[in-house]
């Protein structure tokens, strides 16, 4: 069966692609069209999820870089790698909302770990999740990570990472070995 996913390529961000990614990442996880795939936080935070600022400055870093998927030529989704002594950060991960469910976000995780095991030589991936998102974290486990129970707080009152529309939010770490 031929998936969206196997048509994927990858590469890694410029500062040309700076608008394209704020504009996919919002529309993953913000607002009315972020209601089209299942990763929208439109229900627990409002405002914005990234800034071209925030973006720039992950493309910009020495030890990060910006992970872009495209099909046809379409930027369709991206991921912070971020190396960080023995394992390295995943973030800003997002999928367009009408390929969610397609095994893009699979086959993007998967070449995030490769590219981070062959560029690093790192031995685990680490990530942060909102921990009322339990869907998602599920999605996680089965692709071999696991919960660990260290949390960290929701910057309230930072609007740069969004406007909380409810008072339990905090961080829950995510571990997986990469073999």
């Amino acid at each position: 069966m031929d998936t969206p996913a196997t048509g994927l390529t990858f590469r890694d961000a410029t500062d040309a692609d700076v608008d394209a990614l704020v504009a996919l990442v919002e529309s993953a996880y913000r607002g009315d069209s972020s209601r089209a795939g299942w990763t929208t936080e439109a229900d627990i935070l409002d405002g914005q999820r990234t800034d071209p600022e925030g973006v720039r400055e992950v493309i910009k870093s020495p030890d990060s870089r910006l992970l872009t998927a495209e099909l046809d030529g379409r930027l369709v989704a991206c991921c912070q790698l971020e190396h960080r002594g023995d394992h390295a950060y995943f973030g800003m991960f997002a999928v367009s909302p009408a390929l969610q469910g397609g095994g893009v976000g699979k086959a993007v995780l998967a070449e995030a770990e490769r590219r981070c095991r062959q560029s690093w030589g790192v031995g685990e991936m680490h990530m942060t999740v909102i921990s009322v998102r339990a869907d998602l974290i599920a999605w996680y486990e089965r692709r071999g990570y696991r919960r660990t129970g260290r949390t960290s707080p929701f910057p309230y009152g930072d609007e740069r990472f969004g406007i909380p529309l409810r008072a339990d939010l905090e961080f829950e770490l995510l571990v997986k070995k990469l073999g």
